[in-house]
C-alpha cells in the first residue's frame, strides 16, 4: 500500500531538515495522491528538478516506493518554473517541495535508513 503524499512529503522535509538541508512545500496538492515534484537549489544559481517517475520504472515487487527521474539537471531557475507552470496546469493537484543544499543531494534514495 502506497503512503499518501501528504505524508510522504512530511517524511521527506524531515529527512532533508535531519541531513542539514532546508526543504520547503511550495506548494500543496492533493492529499492522498497528489503528484510530487522536487525543485533542488543549489544556491549557485542552478538547481535540479525531479519528477515522477514513468510508470514503467516502477517494481511490482515494492508497489510501496516513489521513484523520481532527474528531468532537469544544474539548469537555471526560468526553465524549471516553466515547467512547474506546465505542470500545475495540467494537474492542479501537484506538490512542489523545494530544497536548498550546495551539494545537490536530492534525498531521494529509497533506503533513507541506510543514510542515517
Amino acid at each position: 500500500m502506497r503512503v499518501t503524499s501528504a505524508l510522504w512529503v512530511a517524511a521527506y522535509v524531515r529527512r532533508c531538515f535531519s541531513a542539514g538541508a532546508v526543504a520547503v512545500v511550495v506548494r500543496k496538492g492533493a492529499a492522498d495522491a497528489g503528484a510530487i515534484f522536487i525543485i533542488v537549489d543549489r544556491l549557485d544559481g542552478t538547481s535540479d528538478f525531479y519528477a515522477p517517475a514513468p510508470q514503467t520504472l516502477f517494481d511490482e515487487s515494492r508497489p510501496s516506493d516513489r521513484l523520481f527521474e532527474r528531468v532537469a539537471e544544474a539548469a537555471a531557475g526560468p526553465g524549471i518554473t516553466e515547467r512547474i507552470e506546465r505542470e500545475t496546469r495540467f494537474d492542479p493537484d501537484v506538490w512542489i517541495v523545494a530544497v536548498e543544499d550546495r551539494d545537490g543531494r536530492a534525498f531521494l534514495e529509497l533506503d533513507w535508513a541506510a543514510d542515517s
